[in-house]
């Protein structure tokens, strides 16, 4: 599966059967996160068999059987400005990148235990700004209501393909109560995205640059 077909794949799911992550799957996650930790200076990383993620009614009721998380977190002492945009932006990377693998995900920004999940970060583990449920679903998800492309994109002119095409990657991407606050602007092979979605706003503007680029193409565009 590449990642384009992960990313049309990939539907939010929050239950979860008990079967472990083989060790050759956790070696590749743990590869594929160590990569993005180096180079954007994060604090990514993989807890597995372990339940603290979630408060016992949430286990109960919404997160049933979420055993492995991935905590989005940077360096301590090195946050910046953009820090959770490169999270959004990294965690979406992986997200997609475990689909590959065969796992189901759940994108979680504001109802987990943040108690429970810093118990379990290494040291050096800084601010954290949600976690990355990942496994063997109980069921593969289904697609979520969307806007039109319209409702988030313009272009100055007839639109090309490869714009098309990363403004409908952008609506496949998982995004704080689905609410999809994107506004896409494009001119040329400039390209300029906005999120608007309260405090979630920077982590969901970095997974929608990630689709976008994704779906586009990086080499057909620059950001503004």
């Amino acid at each position: 599966m590449t990642m384009q077909e992960a990313m049309a794949a990939r539907h939010t799911v929050r239950s979860y059967t008990d079967r472990e992550l083989p060790e050759e799957v956790c070696a590749q996650l743990w590869a594929r996160i160590q990569a993005n930790n180096d180079l954007c200076g994060l604090a990514m990383s993989l807890v597995t068999e372990n339940t603290d993620a979630f408060s016992a009614p949430l286990k109960l009721v919404l997160a049933k059987g979420v055993r492995n998380y991935i905590i989005l977190a940077a360096q301590a002492g090195k946050d910046t400005g953009d820090t959770e945009e490169v999270l959004g932006y990294c965690g979406a990377d992986v997200m997609l990148y475990a689909q590959t693998l065969g796992l189901n995900t759940w994108w979680v920004g504001g109802t987990f235990s943040r108690k429970g999940v810093q118990k379990n970060a290494p040291a050096g583990t800084g601010a954290i700004a949600g976690v990355i449920a990942v496994g063997y679903g109980a069921e593969q998800g289904k697609p979520h209501k969307s806007k039109r492309p319209e409702d988030i994109s313009s272009y100055n002119g007839a639109a090309p393909d490869w714009f098309q095409n990363g403004v409908a990657a952008v609506l496949l991407a998982p995004t704080a109560l689905n609410r999809q606050a994107f506004t896409i602007r494009g001119d040329g092979r400039t390209v300029s995205m906005t999120c608007h979605n309260g405090r979630f706003s920077a982590v969901d503007l970095g997974i929608g640059k990630y689709h976008f680029e994704l779906g586009a193409g990086k080499e057909n565009f620059t950001w503004a």
